[in-house]
């Protein structure tokens, strides 16, 4: 089957130092056009933050990281040592904000109003609150630094709506929009990402143990393979992902107004 999702090119070992540079001359583009001062990066230790991070650093745009665990959640699963692998590597600035606090003050407490909640949306309502508090923080300090907020969701993740509405899918720009896993892989290891990041399952950091392949259902290289070849190989998985394909639909669409 032929590629049903409109992907335009394929990013392989033997062109990724075209894109790398193509995508890096993009986003410098991005930042000169808005005079913008550089761009603030939320990073959690994962892949697709830390190939975004690279990118910037190889368009010589001035990039800030910033960490912003729940607690100790980035300690417990070894992310921020990972990060901090990537930081020391290219001297990237950066500071760590604890959301605990702010996400824990916003949570619904009133056990009247929580009556009748299944578990499973309890525990994803507390869940999304988090990407939620790191939009608001990083578009308050981008907002200080007249910088943009620069996203980090690759096509896969976009093609199955992997992300929270108005928390980590909330960004200025995205230079992976259109990248499957694979290509991200692939342009990580062209970069120099630290292997400890390549060789790790990925994972949101939702809660402890998750991983996004878990959550999912399904692989990423399945999803890759329904995005290049229309299949991921099994019908059921394929199933699926048009399932959540129409099911998080909304998160692309433009917000309904009323008109006559």
């Amino acid at each position: 089957m032929e590629n049903n999702l409109n992907k335009p090119f394929v990013i392989d070992d033997e062109n990724v130092a075209q894109y790398a540079d193509s995508i890096a001359e993009w986003i410098a583009v991005q930042v000169k056009t808005a005079n913008r001062k550089g761009v603030l990066l939320g990073m959690s230790g994962g892949i697709d933050c830390s190939v975004v991070a690279c990118l910037c650093h190889r368009a010589v745009v001035d990039v800030y990281l910033v960490m912003m665990p729940y607690g100790s959640d980035m300690k417990n699963t070894s992310s921020y040592q990972h990060a901090m692998e990537l930081i020391e590597k290219f001297d990237f600035k950066y500071s760590v904000f604890d959301i605990q606090p702010a996400a824990d003050a916003i949570a619904v407490g009133d056990e009247a109003m929580l009556e009748g909640v299944t578990d499973a949306n309890r525990a994803l309502s507390l869940a999304n609150i988090r990407p939620r508090v790191r939009m608001t923080y990083l578009y308050q300090l981008a907002q200080l630094g007249s910088r943009f907020v620069i996203g980090t969701g690759n096509m896969a993740e976009r093609t199955v709506g992997y992300f929270t509405k108005w928390g980590d899918g909330a960004s200025d720009l995205n230079p992976l929009g259109m990248l499957t896993k694979q290509e991200v892989y692939t342009l990580a290891r062209y970069l120099g990402v630290p292997d400890s990041i390549v060789d790790k399952k990925p994972s949101a950091g939702l809660w402890e143990g998750q991983t996004d392949e878990d959550e999912l259902g399904m692989s990423y290289a399945q999803i890759d393979a329904f995005i290049l070849e229309g299949s991921s190989g099994d019908t059921s998985i394929d199933d699926l992902i048009r399932s959540r394909m129409a099911m998080s639909a909304h998160k692309f669409a433009t917000v309904p107004i009323y008109n006559v």
